[in-house]
């Protein structure tokens, strides 16, 4: 099982039910054209388990998105293991869901989309990165 920071190409290659999910990830239009839109200076941090099924689908409906081009924003990928930890990585970071997409500007925490989008995952993360919202986002049911 993947741990720490890695790359797409090393989930993909990791995983035969992840290879299968960026196969058939489907993104938008819309959601590519508001990433692709966002003011530069952004960072975020992908935090999420191999062995997720929330993390397999938001995850590579990502990666999809990052693949079309170039974005004006960077990102790491960090694999936590079940309890939710990467060492380095998630101390102080209040991980508890996964997928969580933890949005950065100047340093400091902006907004986070929580295990599912409210919306569709291109708008919510455009949406946190260009700064028209803030705070946690998520579509969880609870």
């Amino acid at each position: 099982m993947l741990v720490g920071e890695v790359t797409g190409a090393q989930v993909l290659e990791a995983d035969d039910r992840w290879r299968g999910a960026y196969g058939s990830a489907a993104t938008t239009p819309e959601g590519a054209r508001a990433l692709a839109a966002v003011p530069t200076g952004a960072h975020l941090d992908v935090v999420f388990g191999m062995w997720c099924g929330d993390s397999v689908r938001e995850v590579t409906k990502f990666l999809r998105y990052v693949e079309r081009g170039s974005q004006p924003f960077s990102y790491r990928l960090i694999a936590v293991d079940r309890a939710k930890h990467a060492e380095g990585f998630t101390e102080g970071r209040d991980i508890r869901f996964v997928p969580t997409f933890i949005v950065m500007r100047d340093g400091r925490e902006v907004g986070r989309v929580i295990e599912s989008p409210r919306t569709e995952l291109g708008a919510d993360l455009a949406s946190l990165l260009s700064g028209s919202a803030s705070g946690p986002i998520t579509g969880r049911a609870d």
